[in-house]
């Protein structure tokens, strides 16, 4: 420490004429404690020269200098001169100011002499100097301008060793003292401030120098990066040794879930935890919380500070553009941290523009989870697009078809031939022969297959709204248009449309499908807008267009550009060799469906079914196999007289055809209804059995299933057939 401020006063060390020698020595010690202070740069170092000095002048066997702590109120012993052991009295040791001797005359400014302690002993103190060998002692206090700073103690360990001279003696020394230690005091508190001064130049350096880089590292990244980029920076700049940013899930209340970890100058592995206990719990509330040290001690429940060892916490609150804690941005230290935090403000700067940060990611993820949940369904319905296309496939394609027929055989070579093309058919039969079986046959056999097959049943569709249904319309086209709608051609878009009873189709609806026809374009109702599509068409009637053109309920021209390739489906009186074929089909399918047994069909039921002259065709002989597996009890399937007539109607085809086309009487086994579907399909494959029109692919069999299957059965192919 620098000398005191103001003019040194000089003694003169040669004393007057006439003083005595003890005097001499008094003063010549004053004058070495007045060059002491003067000269001393510390404390320690004046109190040393001070009890140097006293010893030639006042003998003692210890010595001690006690000063005042006005933070704590407390007396604080700070030097100790002694020759004595004691297990008490130590530098550091501190008492209240009205527990002892020492805190007395540091109250009353008055000295206090004790000749004899063992007698005059008032205090605990005292009995424990006593025990250190003490007998007398003299105390005096430190006092500057007024003010107790401290106080001065000498002992011995004789008794009456000390009188009212050397107290008063004493009491000139500490007048000095006193000054002295009132000046390094001053001087100490200008040096702690100017220090402090330093301090915050360089914290506000740091601080600066830390939002630099933690502004340069995160301006130009966003999201995941801007999070990693934000706790790296953090971390780094601040010095400490973990950062994270979490955020909180409002579907988990209670808990948190970083976003992005640092952790021992590394990328840590991202977490989710409750809260509860935590020092993150009181962040959530919106206030920013800190503890310098101790952290472990304040949260013992928190399981994940001691696995971090984490000594400090700072955690700020993330805000969102209303106000409301969407996460929290904190840093941890496996030391404590300064108090107040340097790095407090720039860290409140980033944990905004974090909050700002998560809060767009959040709304982006939202879009992005409605978005892929939209392309879910999307896939779902393309899938389900898919199977039903497939179920169609399974119910209505060749396998249904089944037979020998030459009538039969016909109608699947044409659709063989018009299959690849995109040519517009006109299927025509009764109701029933399965017009739609053989439109969906050509779609399953054509170039458009893996595009939809869109069905229009233009009878169920009334006059007023079959133009809508087919080519949709517009918002507000006309009451009740609430919203745009696409038609059916629009659906069928790079597929096919199958129009059936397309017979019942209104003459003005007629022109417009004419367009599409020879255009390829039509205008959805209500507007005027052109919409040009890549349709095949394909039409169904069961009745006599010809003769609907000939009365003027159909237009020629429109009947002329459907009928390019026509089909004519047979009725089942004219394929009677494949009833027992489809009879053994549909039992087979009635019987699983409805988990029966049932192993064949009796003689006289089949019979019935050869002669029943069948004015609903093919579906009514299924309705009728349906309805007899359900009402069926008994392994042979019987069906009742009422339900089909032995006789057959008078006047029917089935009773002028020969009864060769017939089956024979007896008693027909699945067996051997298997053996004749299988004989026919291969027939119709040419005994081709594997490949995409092999007969095990339109049986749904795997070709070496089929191969088994044959010779169960004994099918063995004729000589002049080539596989």
């Amino acid at each position: 420490m620098a000398a005191r401020e103001g003019p040194a006063s000089t003694m003169d060390p040669t004393p007057a004429r006439g003083v005595s020698s003890p005097e001499s020595e008094r003063y010549r010690t004053l004058l070495e404690i007045n060059n002491a202070i003067i000269s001393s740069l510390t404390r320690e170092a004046l109190f040393r020269a001070i009890a140097g000095a006293l010893r030639r002048v006042v003998p003692f066997d210890r010595t001690a200098i006690f000063l005042h702590d006005s933070s704590r109120q407390v007396l604080r012993l700070f030097v100790l001169e002694s020759s004595l052991s004691s297990n008490y009295f130590g530098v550091g040791l501190e008492m209240g100011a009205a527990e002892s001797h020492v805190g007395a005359v540091f109250q009353n400014q008055r000295p206090l002499v004790r000749r004899d302690l063992e007698k005059e002993r008032q205090y605990e103190m005292e009995e424990r100097a006593l025990a250190d060998g003490v007998r007398s002692y003299v105390i005096v206090p430190l006092v500057a301008r007024g003010t107790s700073v401290g106080v001065l103690a000498v002992a011995s360990t004789r008794a009456n060793q000390y009188s009212d001279e050397d107290a008063e003696f004493l009491q000139e020394v500490a007048a000095q003292v006193a000054l002295a230690v009132e000046n390094m005091k001053a001087y100490e508190d200008i040096t702690s401030l100017n220090q402090k001064m330093k301090q915050e130049v360089v914290r506000r350096t740091h601080a600066e120098d830390v939002l630099r880089a933690i502004t340069e590292g995160t301006a130009s990244v966003t999201g995941s990066d801007f999070f990693y980029s934000l706790v790296r920076h953090l971390a780094t700049a601040l010095g400490v040794r973990y950062a994270f940013v979490t955020e909180y899930p409002e579907e988990r209340k209670g808990r948190l879930r970083t976003r992005a970890v640092w952790a021992g100058g590394a990328v840590g592995d991202n977490f989710e935890y409750d809260v509860t206990m935590t020092p993150c719990q009181a962040v959530l509330d919106g206030t920013t919380r800190y503890y310098c040290r101790d952290l472990q001690r304040l949260f013992p429940q928190d399981k994940i500070l001691v696995e971090l060892q984490a000594e400090s916490y700072l955690g700020i609150p993330l805000m969102d553009s209303s106000s409301r804690v969407i996460g929290l941005l904190a840093v941890l230290d496996d030391k404590p941290m300064e108090d107040p935090p340097g790095g407090l403000s720039v860290v409140k700067v980033f944990a905004s523009r974090a909050g700002a940060e998560l809060e767009r990611v959040k709304a982006e993820e939202s879009l992005k989870a409605a978005l892929a949940e939209v392309d879910a369904l999307r896939k779902r319905l393309d899938a389900e697009n898919v199977y039903l296309q497939e179920e169609i496939r399974r119910e209505h394609n060749f396998v249904e078809m089944v037979g020998g027929s030459r009538a039969l055989l016909g109608v699947l070579d044409k659709i063989g031939q018009v299959a690849p093309t995109d040519s517009t058919v006109l299927i025509s039969g009764e109701t029933g022969t399965g017009k739609e079986l053989v439109a969906r046959a050509i779609h399953a056999e054509s170039g458009r297959k893996h595009r939809p097959l869109v069905k229009v049943n233009c009878s169920a569709i009334s006059a007023g709204l079959v133009e809508s249904e087919l080519f949709g319309h517009v918002k507000g086209a006309f009451t009740g248009a609430i919203d745009r709608r696409v038609g059916r051609f629009e659906l069928a878009a790079g597929g096919t449309i199958f129009l059936d009873e397309i017979g019942e189709l209104p003459l003005e609806t007629q022109v417009k499908l004419l367009r599409v026809l020879q255009e390829r374009e039509f205008e959805p109702v209500g507007s005027n807008h052109t919409v040009t599509v890549d349709v095949r068409v394909i039409a169904a009637t069961n009745r006599d267009l010809e003769e609907a053109v000939r009365v003027g309920r159909f237009r020629s021209d429109l009947f002329y550009r459907l009928n390019v390739v026509p089909i004519e489906v047979p009725s089942l009186r004219e394929r009677r060799s494949d009833i027992p074929q489809l009879v053994m089909l549909f039992l087979a399918r009635f019987a699983k469906k409805f988990g029966k047994k049932i192993e064949a069909v009796s003689d006289g039921s089949m019979k019935r079914l050869l002669q029943y002259s069948w004015p609903g065709n093919v579906r009514e002989l299924q309705n009728i196999i349906e309805r007899a597996v359900v009402l069926a009890r008994e392994p042979v399937l019987e069906i009742d007289e009422n339900v089909l007539p032995l006789v057959v109607v008078p006047g029917s085809a089935a009773a002028e055809r020969p009864a060769a086309d017939a089956a024979p009487s007896r008693g027909v086994t699945l067996e051997e209804v298997e053996r004749s579907h299988i004989v026919a399909t291969l027939t119709r494959t040419g005994w081709v059995i594997d490949g995409p029109k092999g007969a095990a692919q339109i049986l749904g069999l795997h070709p070496n299933t089929l191969r088994s299957r044959m010779e169960k059965l004994g099918i063995k192919r004729p000589r002049h057939e080539v596989s």
